[in-house]
């Protein structure tokens, strides 16, 4: 059986695993039992990217919700009814907390009564198969695949397999929904769900959905990488009348959202997750007329923050072009920390919408240049140099910034040599390299630091050596004896009055032996 928590925490971003380690670790604090569900699961084992974490808790999530919430969670949208809350945790990774609970028709299309039951009913009252999975976070059990519609097999086939006959009929806005997961995945409807499929459509339920459940399927038409294919094929299938009457008249701008997910992609790769709800929103109802598209966004039961944001949107990305055309961000540092505090979605909606050379010159080099260089700034260089963590460390990592985005210090010896130089480290003095100087004579042994003293003795020692040239050659003893006087033990010189007594009693002898020299000539 393959190791799911492996293959999970490997290919969850850093931000979704310390998500989850703190699910976990409230789970055991708390006493409760908590599975990831749904979505992160059927995308794990199916190879797709994993877009949110959706955790089911058995019993009431609330307690753990708030203690999110002051690590810095914030909730979307709450339901105690349903006891399911809409939450973008910390790191801002989508997902949401629920608690384990299954739904009762009194009769086939009818309000379901919910009732709060164990993780095993959560999963069989799920819409299609590929959803009705889960992997257990709980200590015993950790990494234990539940899978009691045998989802398993339906993500192996390729297939959506709705989990009942009556799979349409309770909730109509699965007709939406199941097209959705298709255009996604490529996947085909299983050969039963096809049937129920089509007699849904011929008893046109797809005409009476209501209209909060369309908007779900529009927001998270915005998660999409390819939201065209998904609304071709709401198109094909009469379903975008649901969105507004207009729309299969005047269709969506498909151009436009087609741009939109390339420029979606540039930012993924960059390290940026864009959140396109308003983007979509905006490019789905683009060519209605603004009254139209009001009605359209009322019709939704979209927050009335939502209707702002897309009403607002043109104006907002019009001033953001100014102020990268301006010379507020004529340098490197202002334009990237200028870009750095435009949303994601932002950016990727200028592109689309309105494209100027010199603010998208500005955007390619932020997504391109000045963002890696600043992922990359070598704060483990800085700390191997010994300087501690704070306001000092920050300092000099936002100088070799700046330096860097003026195109210093991007090799690792000038990198180093700057970091030293804000830090205020000097360089040790080189070395210099010792010389042999090569003497002659009797010199040629002396040590360098002594050359100076051996000058001086051997001046001293220059009256003997004068002397001992008018000596005959064979009287050289009476110089032999006269040299020690000259210099003492271990090179030191000798004291000036003990040199002239040796140079006077060199001079006697000389005088005396001159005198035996020409007696003995006579």
């Amino acid at each position: 059986m393959p190791d799911y928590m492996y293959l999970l925490e490997s290919r969850l971003s850093p931000e979704q695993r310390a998500v989850l380690e703190r699910v976990q670790e409230l789970s055991r604090s708390q006493d409760v039992n908590i599975y990831l569900s749904g979505g992160a699961v059927r995308d794990l084992i199916s190879g797709q990217p994993i877009r949110d974490l959706d955790f089911t808790v058995e019993g009431n999530p609330v307690r753990m919700v708030r203690e999110l919430e002051k690590g810095g969670a914030r909730t979307l949208w709450e339901s105690e009814k349903l006891r399911h809350y809409e939450v973008i945790f910390a790191g801002d990774v989508d997902g949401s907390v629920s608690g384990a609970r299954d739904d009762v028709y009194e009769k086939p299309g009818a309000k379901p009564e919910v009732r709060f039951s164990g993780i095993m009913e959560d999963l069989r009252r799920r819409d299609f198969s590929i959803n009705a999975i889960a992997i257990s976070l709980n200590t015993q059990s950790r990494g234990l695949l539940l899978d009691p519609t045998n989802g398993l097999a339906d993500l192996e086939k390729q297939e959506v397999r709705a989990l009942t006959n009556h799979a349409f009929t309770n909730q109509p806005i699965r007709l939406m929904r199941i097209l959705r997961y298709c255009a996604r995945m490529n996947f085909r409807m299983e050969s039963r769900t096809q049937e129920w499929f089509d007699l849904a459509i011929e008893r046109e339920l797809h005409k009476n959905l209501h209209g909060a459940d369309v908007g779900n399927e529009v927001r998270s038409l915005a998660r999409e990488d390819n939201p065209v294919a998904t609304l071709k094929q709401w198109e094909s299938h009469e379903m975008l009348a649901a969105i507004h009457p207009n729309l299969p008249r005047r269709k969506p701008d498909y151009d436009s959202l087609n741009k939109l997910a390339r420029m979606r992609g540039n930012l993924m790769e960059s390290g940026l997750r864009p959140r396109l709800n308003v983007p979509v929103m905006y490019y789905t109802l683009g060519r209605l007329k603004d009254r139209e598209a009001g009605a359209a966004m009322r019709n939704l039961e979209l927050r009335a923050s939502e209707i702002k944001e897309v009403d607002e949107l043109v104006g907002h990305a019009q001033k953001i072009v100014q102020d990268l055309k301006g010379r507020k961000t004529n340098a490197p540092k202002d334009a990237y920390f200028y870009l750095s505090s435009v949303l994601p979605e932002m950016i990727a909606f200028i592109e689309v919408e309105m494209p100027n050379p010199k603010a998208s010159s500005k955007i390619r080099n932020y997504l391109q240049k000045w963002r890696p260089l600043r992922l990359g700034l070598p704060v483990g260089e800085l700390d191997a140099l010994g300087i501690a963590r704070g306001p000092k460390f920050d300092k000099i990592i936002e100088e070799l910034f700046e330096l860097q985005l003026r195109g210093r210090g991007r090799d690792p010896e000038s990198r180093v040599k700057i970091l030293r130089n804000l830090a205020g480290i000097k360089d040790e003095p080189k070395k210099k390299p010792e010389k042999e100087k090569k003497r002659k004579g009797k010199d040629a042994g002396v040590p360098e630091g002594k050359h100076e003293k051996s000058k001086g003795e051997a001046a001293a020692a220059a009256p003997p050596a004068a002397a001992a040239k008018s000596v005959p050659s064979g009287e050289k003893p009476a110089i032999a004896a006269a040299a020690p006087s000259a210099t003492k033990a271990k090179g030191k010189p000798a004291k000036p009055g003990a040199e002239r007594a040796s140079a006077k009693h060199a001079g006697r002898a000389a005088k005396s032996k001159g005198r035996a020299a020409k007696t003995g000539r006579r």
